[in-house]
């Protein structure tokens, strides 16, 4: 059967869910609407509908997420570069310029590259950057941060789940360390939003991402609270709090809280039911000598549960990778924001995976809507690519 004629899975959801049709529903509502396209910063009629749709958007978001939030501390932006960012530069700017003092920033060893790669900008305005690294399950531990804080650190970022591994962090925890210091922290959530529950209500901002819970590409979510001081990165009109200026996409804005609500809707049930389908993915492909989990299953480390992460002996991801695209299933190797790249992943060797080891990894990820019937047919095309290169 020719490639073209292959019924496709995909099953890379941490890269980019497929888009709900909750979300669809919302935005074309807003088409028809009567205040399509308005600007919701103007004064009319239309300017003042769109508004109270944004104010309504904010409302959903600040429910779906909890630990105290509120709507007026939800900053509409374009997505998780954007975020993080944001909420780096501008929340150590901000703590800065209220204390001298604090001039260092932590970043986790394990966060996504558009967190990673701020620290030159940091260091070009006279910050310290300093990383905590991980434990070799992937975890940041509080034991390996406190030593790291003191007067001096204006804020410190940790994601809440990673974006290859699946592991959770606990930022709940991490949050009160940093804050025993009178530092910020910030938690990278385009990951946990909306697939678990996560415990924000230590955290002074959190960023969350529309494409990655079937919302459209280029939305997202900045919460942060009303005490914190973040300094812009643009410059403009002044709106969502001066933090992000801009006209908003309302459209937008309303998507994501509609994928929102359908994902927070009956999350624990849906959690137990990907979490079973993730578990029969791993008993089905780590019977071969060949393929081991990425984290171990025995070690009671909480991950995400629609991400399967395997190391494969013996084939390179990129191979892998093409081989099971022949077979109609889309997966990643690692995170899909490193692809073409041929540097081993840096997450992997934070954990102390070998290079050559990590050379084969795979990020296979879903949620609720792909069926146990898909996963099995992937399990039997995974165990024959594997059985095929030996």
């Amino acid at each position: 059967m020719s490639a073209t004629n292959v019924r496709r899975v995909y099953l890379d959801y941490a890269a980019s869910a497929p888009m709900r049709a909750e979300a669809l529903d919302a935005e074309r509502a807003y088409e028809v609407s009567s205040y399509a396209g308005a600007n919701p910063n103007s004064l009319h009629t239309a300017g003042r509908e769109a508004a109270r749709a944004l104010d309504s958007a904010r409302r959903d978001l600040a429910r779906c997420l909890g630990g105290g939030f509120r709507p007026m501390e939800v900053v509409f932006t374009s997505g998780g570069t954007e975020n993080n960012n944001l909420a780096i530069v501008g929340m150590a700017l901000g703590a800065r310029g209220r204390d001298r003092r604090r001039t260092r920033v932590i970043i986790s060893a394990i966060e996504h590259d558009s967190s990673l790669d701020v620290a030159p900008t940091l260091r070009d305005r006279g910050f310290e950057v300093v990383t905590v690294g991980p434990d070799r399950a992937g975890r940041i531990e509080a034991e390996a941060l406190r030593p790291l804080l003191g007067p001096d650190v204006a804020l410190v970022s940790v994601m809440a789940a990673n974006n290859e591994t699946g592991v959770l962090q606990p930022i709940g925890e991490l949050a009160r360390v940093a804050h025993d210091a009178g530092a910020l922290f910030y938690t990278d959530a385009a990951q946990g939003f909306g697939k678990v529950p996560l415990d924000v209500r230590a955290c002074d901002a959190v960023g969350v991402v529309g494409h990655k819970i079937g919302a459209s590409v280029g939305t997202g979510a900045l919460f942060v609270r009303m005490r914190v001081l973040v300094r812009p990165l643009m410059h403009g009109g002044g709106q969502e709090r001066e933090i992000r200026p801009g006209t908003q996409d309302v459209r937008g804005a309303l998507g994501l809280a509609a994928a929102a609500r359908a994902c927070c809707e009956g999350m624990d049930a849906k959690c137990r039911v990907v979490a079973e389908r993730a578990e029969r993915l791993y008993e089905a492909v780590c019977g071969s000598s060949r393929i081991t989990p990425t984290v171990a299953r025995d070690v009671g480390i909480a991950c995400l549960p629609g991400i399967v992460s395997l190391l494969i002996e013996g084939i390179d991801s990129e191979s892998l990778v093409l081989q099971l695209d022949a077979r109609g299933f889309e997966v990643s190797a690692a995170s899909a924001c490193a692809s073409g790249q041929t540097a081993p992943s840096h997450v992997l060797s934070a954990m102390g995976v070998s290079g050559l080891l990590s050379s084969g990894s795979l990020r296979v990820s879903f949620d609720e809507r792909v069926s146990q019937e898909d996963l099995d047919r992937f399990a039997e095309a995974l165990l024959e690519v594997v059985n095929m290169s030996a």
